[in-house]
Order: C-alpha cells, then structure tokens, then sequence
C-alpha cells in the first residue's frame, strides 16, 4: 500500500471536505445545491472592480516571466504605502511577501517558525487553515477560546492559561472569520501585551479589514505595538472581490531585529517557490490606491448591508437559533438549540440539511469549536435567494430530531 505522510492525519479543511464532495455528488444528479460553505463573492454575482480587470488584461503580456521571488517591486511598495497610511511605522519594501493568496502565506509563515511539537495560540472558532497549517508544519495548535457572550471576543484568562515553554505565536484574526467580530483598540493591546510578556510571534489575519458595518472600526493589529514581532495578512481575495485572483500579502513589522533568523527563513521559503502568480499582482497597486467599491456594498442599502440584515432577522426568527449580529466580514456563526432538536453531531446535522434540503453549511466542529452547537452562513447570495435559503433551513428544523 501507498500511503500517505503521517503528517496529514490530523490535517483536515471541512470547508472543502466530506460535505463539500457529497454536495457535488448531489449536483452531478442534477439537482442544485445552494453552497454556503465558503466565502467565494463569484459565483453569487460579485465582480471585481472594472479598473482592476481592465489592468489585469493590459498587463498581461508583461507577466509571462517569474517576478522577484518575494514578488514585484512596485506591487510591494504599493503594500508599503498602504500600512503606512494605516499607521504602521518603520517598515520597507523588503518586510513585504506576496503570494497565492494569504493561504499560501500562511502555510509558509508557520512552517518557517515551527519546529516539531511547538505550540501555537489559534482561536477557536477559527479559519481552520490555520490549525491545519500548524499540524502540517508538526506543531501542536492550542486552541484558546472566544466569548460568545462578549461578542465573540477572545477570552484573556484562558489564553493565559494555555501558555506553555513551547508555545512561538499566536493567532489573531480580525475582522474574524466565521463570527463576523471586530475586536477593540483596547483588547488588542491587551492582547499585543500578552504576546510580548511571552515572547509570542503574532499572526494577524486581516484578511476582511475593509468589510466593516455600521459603527465598528477597524485597527491594524501592527499598529498597536512595535515590542513584538507582528506577520500581518491581507489580500484581494474579499476587500476586491478577487478570490480567485490568488493575491495575497504579508507583512513583517515590529520587533525585527529580533527576528533576523526567522526572515531568513521567510525569504527561504519564498525562494523554494519561485514566485507568485505574476498576474494578478499587476493590478495590486491599482486595487488599493484605486476607487474602493467595498465601502458601497457595506452601506446598509448596499448589496452586503442588505444581506447581512435579510440573514440575521432571517435566523433570529428561527425558534431554537440565536446569533450575535456580526460586524465585520459576510458570515454568521448562529447557534442551535442542541435539546431541542436532539443534536449530538454538528456534521450530522449538516450533512441532513444537504440531503433533505439542499443547503450547504459547514457545522462548528468545522472551525474547531468544541461544542456541536454552532455552524457558519455565508450571506453572499442575492436577497431573493439568501432568503428563500433561509426559509428552507428554517423548514427543515421546524422538524428535525436528530437520530
């Protein structure tokens, strides 16, 4: 027999998993599946901002070649330019890396760091790429829980409790995904204080940083403190519409002289894969500095504020959900009532909602929450069609009993 490395075991991304593979079985039958399992804008009628498409299409005869291996000058200064803006001091072009999309970053953060049975701090729920990332790279993810009652922010005391001689960093993702929170200036600095008590690399996802709603305000996690070493991540992926762009940044910033070894290392890992797509980091430069459409979609009479309304009145009706209201990104992380409807297995669940009702979610223990109570709604679909979704999910539990 042919296996696979050991590494893989515990190495799992249900976003795309079992569901997702029952679900596309499904539609070669063909019958439609309404996929709410990922935050792909696309196929829900998203286009990427006209002036970004037309660039991409001029320069497309200059991207045939391999980039510097961290990626183009211009693109990065670009970056440069918009953290510094945001507030972040003392950085350089070299301090930038793109990449295919702030996946491929991630993995190559995280491996650069990790030696094996390193610990690192991610929360839980998270983007499960993360904790994949760390078990892939032979470290341990130590998962530190979010206070639903304290809209979904980080709960300090059991970080604290979690630090262990091993643990190297910790994981931070605002705007957060699946739960829509937007952390406070205040809690970062308690976080940011924590980090650099324990001498913790911080990771920021800030994947989602212009996809805010009503009052909530967005602070860069490197703009809070320049005593520890922050890798900071962003991209076109959902601020531009451009997912399948593959365009991803990251920044190294704050205590770098610290941290000589591990930019090497960085660099390395850079270097291995050649370059990234060329492309796509030809419109980079006119993405940021360009006209942000974004903040039109967020308005409440934008196509996202719409959205997220229909969404959440939508599942707060349902008898047995609740939800806190998100402020940032385009998901919900709603809980069920287990005893009411008798759930044991959060992919149990999901996968008879796929059956009876044609709706795919990814449940809770998908973003490593510990309880089987919670699952994740991607709003992007059209009102019509996100709330006639709605009304199928509510259907189906208005009576299902889990068996």
């Amino acid at each position: 027999m042919i296996r696979r490395s050991e590494r893989l075991n515990n190495v799992s991304y249900d976003l795309c998993g079992p569901l997702y593979e029952r679900a596309k079985e499904i539609e070669a039958l063909g019958h439609q599946v309404t996929k709410l399992n990922i935050g792909n804008p696309a196929p829900f009628g998203f286009d990427a901002p006209d002036e970004v498409i037309d660039q991409l299409i001029r320069n497309i005869r200059l991207a045939q070649g391999y980039s510097d291996h961290k990626g183009l000058l211009s693109a990065r200064e670009a970056v440069k330019r918009h953290y510094l803006a945001k507030g972040v001091d003392h950085i350089h072009t070299d301090d930038i890396f793109l990449g295919n999309g702030v996946s491929d970053l991630i993995m190559s953060a995280v491996q650069g760091l990790l030696n094996e049975g390193d610990e690192v701090l991610v929360p839980a729920p998270d983007y499960p790429l993360w904790t994949a990332s760390v078990r892939f790279a032979g470290g341990k993810a130590v998962h530190y829980l979010c206070d639903e009652e304290s809209e979904w922010f980080p709960d300090l005391a059991d970080i604290r409790s979690k630090i262990t001689s091993r643990t190297k960093a910790i994981v931070i993702i605002n705007p957060n995904n699946p739960t829509g929170a937007v952390y406070s200036k205040e809690l970062l600095q308690e976080l940011l204080q924590l980090a650099e008590e324990h001498e913790l690399v911080v990771f920021s996802d800030e994947i989602y940083d212009k996809i805010l709603y009503d009052d909530a305000a967005f602070f860069s996690t490197a703009t809070i403190s320049d005593s520890v070493l922050c890798v900071t991540f962003g991209g076109l992926s959902k601020n531009y519409l451009a997912a399948g762009f593959r365009a991803g940044w990251m920044l190294v910033s704050g205590a770098k002289h610290e941290a000589a070894a591990y930019i090497e290392g960085l660099n390395t890992m850079a270097s291995l894969r050649v370059c990234p797509n060329v492309p796509a980091q030809h419109v980079i430069e006119v993405a940021l500095e360009g006209q942000q459409e974004i903040y039109d979609l967020i308005l409440p009479a934008g196509r996202l504020g719409q959205q997220r309304a229909i969404c959440y009145e939508k599942l707060t009706s349902i008898p047995g959900i609740t939800c806190v209201k998100p402020k940032g990104a385009f998901y919900m992380f709603p809980k069920l009532d287990v005893k009411k409807f008798n759930i044991i297995d959060d992919q149990q669940f999901a996968m008879d909602l796929l059956m009876e009702s044609r709706v795919l979610l990814v449940p809770g223990s998908g973003f490593n929450y510990p309880q089987h109570d919670h699952f994740r709604v991607v709003y992007l679909p059209e009102p019509v069609e996100l709330s006639h979704t709605m009304d199928r999910l509510a259907n189906f539990l208005e009576h299902y009993q889990q068996h």
